[in-house]
């Protein structure tokens, strides 16, 4: 199987900064997207951003221009840099990635377990 470690959440003022980072380990054959996903109690996941292999990255509109995701494919490893973060930014984040285990056949979606991130004063 494939595990996703997150790391990097904690508690940060409004207009703070936090970077978070996730590595992939276990039996990783290949990763296509890597990203990042956030919920808060009563809702559903939302998008963050994503990043493809080959450095495409997607952003949900609520967070361009704060926040920015890079990725080390040797590494197995993708960062979300947050700036300028909102109150409204709090949420657990989690990290995803659709990646092929060297025991599976096809790829599926991999997701961390997830890190508390809250933005208050």
């Amino acid at each position: 199987q494939v595990q996703l470690v997150e790391s990097g959440g904690g508690l940060v003022q409004p207009g703070g900064s936090l970077r978070l980072s996730c590595a992939a380990s276990g039996s990783v054959g290949s990763i296509r997207a890597m990203g990042w996903y956030r919920q808060t109690p009563g809702k559903e996941r939302e998008l963050v951003a994503t990043i493809t292999a080959g450095g495409s990255t997607n952003y949900a509109d609520s967070v361009k221009g704060r926040f920015t995701i890079s990725r080390d494919n040797a590494k197995n490893t993708v960062w979300l840099q947050m700036n300028s973060l909102k109150p409204e930014d709090t949420a657990v984040y989690y990290c995803y990635a659709d990646a092929l285990s060297i025991f599976a056949v096809r790829f599926q979606d991999y997701w961390g377990q997830g890190t508390q991130v809250t933005v208050s004063s």
